[in-house]
């Protein structure tokens, strides 16, 4: 039995969910997110509380029903709290700026690397080296915070580049000279 499946999703105050038949819309606060429902799945709304169960034991029915459930735990966070993402810059000269709705970025290259911000996403750049990306949708920052990062992923004999905040960068031995 699926646990993460069989786990309720209780429902803040602000939050609405409706149930189609191939979608479950959640709407609160911050906005309005749509996941899918897979056949074999069902979602009810009970006193408070979302949850999810399934018409059969089948193998593919069984893993869709943790992953339905999580889709719809991220949205419910999603439209109260939202989610966000942190970027840092390192690396001599390296920096970052907002100019309108682009992220404007100086990364070592000989010209300047230009993101426009997505729909419902939220950039923002604190000084000019830490970056955080804001939104609803959880795969949507992380696709724009990892897009971000590939524009010049960080080395590492260095550590020049764009990181997550959180992520460890495992530093090489260089070269060593003999006399």
């Amino acid at each position: 039995m699926s646990r993460v499946g069989k786990s309720i999703i209780k429902l803040p105050a602000k939050v609405e969910v409706k149930t189609e038949a191939n979608f479950i819309t959640v709407k609160g606060p911050l906005g309005e997110l749509k996941s899918p429902i897979y056949e074999g799945v069902v979602a009810k709304v009970e006193n408070g509380e979302l949850v999810f169960t399934r018409t059969s034991e089948d193998q593919k029915i069984v893993s869709l029903h943790g992953l339905v459930r999580s889709l719809a735990m991220n949205n419910v966070k999603g439209v109260t709290t939202g989610w966000e993402k942190n970027l840092e810059i390192t690396g001599v000269g390296y920096r970052a700026q907002k100019k309108g709705k682009d992220l404007v970025m100086s990364l070592g290259y000989s010209h300047e690397v230009v993101f426009p911000e997505p729909e419902g996403i939220k950039i923002d750049v604190a000084d000019q080296l830490k970056i955080k990306i804001s939104g609803i949708d959880r795969q949507l920052v992380g696709q724009v915070a990892a897009d971000i990062r590939s524009k010049r992923p960080p080395e590492p004999y260095k550590g020049k580049g764009v990181k997550y905040s959180n992520e460890y960068i495992r530093r090489k031995a260089g070269k060593t000279g003999k006399k």
